[in-house]
């Protein structure tokens, strides 16, 4: 899986960055994400900025006018961010590569009572797109999403951030369509293992710089 091309489309009056992954040969995917997800084929991916005023009722056709307009064909999947997407982190490790486009403006706690008004308004989204280069089976692809949000959940800890994630988050998992099948795709199995060291890298080089600059974002100890 090759480097994503950084574009941008002007907007709104804005002219907003975009990530495109046009995938040479079609991959198996997994993915949480508004355009494109479920478990399928895939032949590229779209990671799109937006403001943080987005307020659309419509992002999967919004982001389907968008993969339009690039010239995508056939199925693929569609993520949208607050982040400015031309800060993406990228980490390999054993053939595993993972892109990240880490926004921490309102981190949660998953099972927490919904956010304050004021809370809710501040933009946050955590983006992975993951590249396995092994066949994996179904319920890998299941563990293997489960992995990544793991990684990134104990990445976020460590920040001193007392939160799980933030509420928009997504991943997509890519591998190959055919080839021999690993069976498991959890934080000690085979695949799994360099997946979890590349998303937690990811979040802790992306968050670090914002935690130094607002303190005030650290929990107590």
């Amino acid at each position: 899986m090759d480097e994503p091309e950084l574009t941008h489309r002007d907007e709104d009056g804005r002219s907003l960055p975009l990530l495109v992954w046009r995938l040479p040969k079609p991959a198996r995917a997994i993915s949480s994400a508004v355009l494109g997800g479920g478990l399928g084929r895939c032949d590229w991916v779209v990671n799109a900025t937006v403001p943080m005023s987005y307020d659309r009722r419509d992002p999967a056709a919004h982001l389907r006018s968008l993969a339009a307009g690039l010239g995508l064909r056939g199925p693929g999947v569609g993520l949208l961010t607050g982040v400015d997407v031309s800060e993406v982190v990228h980490v390999t490790e054993d053939g595993v590569r993972l892109w990240a486009t880490v926004g921490l403006g309102t981190p949660i706690q998953a099972a927490a009572p919904p956010p304050a008004p004021a809370l809710a308004e501040r933009v946050g989204t955590v983006n992975f797109v993951v590249w396995v280069p092994r066949r994996l089976s179904e319920g890998a692809l299941v563990n293997a999403v489960a992995t990544v949000t793991e990684a990134k959940t104990q990445a976020i800890r460590d920040l001193g951030l007392d939160a799980t994630g933030t509420a928009t988050d997504a991943v997509t998992v890519l591998c190959p369509p055919n080839g021999p099948v690993a069976a498991y795709g959890g934080p000690r199995s085979r695949w799994g293992a360099p997946l979890a060291r590349t998303a937690y890298e990811a979040v802790l080089l992306s968050g670090e710089p914002a935690r130094r600059a607002d303190p005030a974002s650290r929990s107590a100890t």
